[in-house]
């Protein structure tokens, strides 16, 4: 019997029809990108309350803010290696549940010194996580649906925030601080230990048949994984670095962050501070951005996948919806010239909107990244990427500080954004696959 009448024969279906199990992979690193998300942001929802109890001026919570990206951005390229050296599901597992304990732990914090302990230990866990995903889709979807793919777990990052923030605004408010961290540190762990059970490789799936993984790879998916491992090197680190399309990607993709990591950190003070609403408001105005940015990453995938099926060009379809993307996050500045509340909401969502099609970068990783070095590719993008978070929390405070407002940090994102459309326009040159001796 064939290998592919037995695999149909298994799974109780016709010679003709293709299974989707791939789908359910994309539907669990969704849902592990919104508890990413939610772990380090978390700080952002709790920062107002927190802030008083634990004696921090803007300068220090731009600090802690900033802290998680120190060591997120110094451990891409080392978790890059680990995830090439020993695979999608034991990286994966084990990032989630340390990152998801060390977020349990923050609940105890009792000074600066712990939460930055803290922060800091929780972006060396998380590094893994998004060169895991561009290595899963690369390996999972054939390039016709890799934006699209992209886009629905990039969407984890702001359906959590976007639904959840008034529930756990009212925890906060009902007992503490302290229960947001341990809601959410526990929720992970628990994500962790099914995923070590759940995921496998399209090679080791019980669920895709033959004609899917043929599908796979007819449409550029990656062959299953070589016993062999890629060793790493940092002569590979810099052939990888001689091409622009790393560097016009990676600096596209720090200029969006930039505006992602305002709204993750600064926008619940901002709202707070700048625009003296009350926690109930609060809570309603924190979900219109993020259900914004939500609509954006959606969006912009499903458009670069059409623009890709009527064009037939990867330049097109991947560099138009992240360039439009980052003109609309640049209108952020617009919001320090209206005075009405309903008003600046409209404009940071519309920004947040824009970001969110900006997700769209990693599709473009997935798309030049060598199939033997997916790992090590993400880690240097995302590297790159989350020097934001480094700066934009750090020169957000150190505005706020000195000037007491916050409109020349809009901006700073703003101007920030304009300088990634530049970097796409410009410098990233071809989206096509990498190819090292």
């Amino acid at each position: 019997m064939s290998t592919t009448t037995s695999t149909n024969a298994r799974m109780g279906v016709g010679a003709r029809t293709r299974t989707r199990a791939r789908f359910g992979v994309l539907a669990l690193i969704a849902v592990v990108t919104m508890v990413n998300y939610l772990d380090r942001s978390v700080v952002g929802l709790a920062a107002p309350t927190m802030a008083k109890d634990l004696g921090l001026a803007a300068g220090s919570l731009g600090l802690v803010f900033s802290a998680f990206s120190w060591t997120y951005t110094a451990s891409q390229i080392p978790g890059g290696v680990f995830l090439d050296r020993f695979g999608t599901k034991l990286t994966y597992g084990l990032s989630v549940i340390i990152w998801s304990a060390i977020t349990l732990a923050q609940s105890m914090v009792g000074g600066m010194g712990a939460l930055l302990a803290c922060r800091f230990s929780l972006g060396v866990a998380e590094s893994p996580c998004f060169p895991t995903n561009s290595r899963i889709v690369g390996t999972w979807f054939p390039q016709s649906e890799r934006a699209r793919a992209t886009s629905i777990y990039t969407v984890g990052e702001y359906v959590g925030l976007a639904f959840l923030s008034p529930v756990l605004l009212w925890v906060m408010h009902t007992w503490s601080w302290h229960a947001l961290f341990v809601v959410v540190g526990v929720f992970g762990i628990l994500l962790g230990i099914a995923l070590f059970i759940a995921y496998r490789n399209p090679h080791e799936s019980k669920w895709a048949n033959q004609e899917e993984l043929d599908y796979i790879e007819a449409g550029g998916g990656m062959h299953p994984p070589s016993t062999n491992a890629t060793p790493f090197s940092w002569s590979n680190v810099g052939k990888l670095l001689s091409y622009r399309q790393i560097w016009g990607a990676s600096i596209g993709q720090f200029a969006g962050n930039a505006t992602l990591v305002f709204f993750l950190t600064w926008f619940p003070t901002y709202l707070v501070h700048a625009r003296g609403m009350g926690w109930v408001k609060e809570g309603f105005f924190l979900v219109l951005p993020f259900i914004a940015g939500a609509l954006g990453v959606l969006v912009g995938g499903a458009f670069s996948d059409k623009l890709l099926t009527w064009t037939g060009s990867a330049n097109i379809s991947r560099k138009t919806p992240i360039i439009l993307g980052l003109l609309l996050a640049s209108t952020i500045i617009s919001a320090n010239y209206v005075s009405s509340n309903a008003l600046v909401i409209s404009i940071l969502s519309l920004a947040f909107f824009g970001q969110g099609m900006v997700g769209l970068g990693w599709t473009v990783i997935s798309d030049i990244a060598p199939k033997n070095l997916m790992g090590l590719t993400g880690g240097i993008f995302n590297g790159v990427t989350n020097l934001s978070g480094i700066v934009t929390p750090l020169a957000i405070g150190y505005i706020v500080a000195n000037t007491g407002s916050f409109a020349d940090a809009l901006a700073f994102v703003g101007v920030v954004a304009l300088i990634g459309a530049l970097s796409y326009i410009f410098l990233l040159g071809d989206i096509k696959r990498i190819e090292l001796s």
